[in-house]
């Protein structure tokens, strides 16, 4: 168990802090961000994350991948058809105060929980 810092709180162990650092790791890529982000808003198949993020199937098959091994989300097929779906909803809670915090700091509305745009887009950005 770690001390305790200012306040009283203890701190976190070493193992809680790298598996913390892996995680912010892993989402420090903006396509696989753009991934967790588009699956908090719902279930997907690789087609349909492609096309929102705007990468090749193939790099969306090889983020899931990632995604997948570290938890955060995870796979059920339906007839042939493989949906994704988030598998670590205390990590999506942080992506979105994350965004939605950037997004008003950066002068754009935030974006909705229904926003099939998703971060990144060019449907956020003001007009010219």
């Amino acid at each position: 168990m770690g001390s305790a810092g200012e306040g009283g709180i203890t701190d976190p162990s070493a193992e809680v802090l790298t598996e913390a650092a892996a995680t912010f790791g892993l989402l420090a890529c903006p396509p696989r961000l753009h991934i967790v982000w588009a699956l908090a808003q719902g279930e997907s198949d690789v087609s349909g994350l492609a096309e929102r993020v705007g990468v090749a199937l193939p790099v969306v098959s090889q983020h899931l991948s990632k995604l997948k091994l570290a938890g955060l989300v995870r796979s059920r097929r339906e007839g042939r058809r493989i949906v994704y779906l988030v598998d670590a909803p205390d990590v999506v809670a942080v992506v979105r105060l994350l965004v939605v915090q950037l997004a008003a700091r950066s002068g754009h509305a935030p974006p909705s929980p229904g926003d099939t745009a998703g971060p990144g887009s060019s449907r956020h950005s003001p007009a010219a």
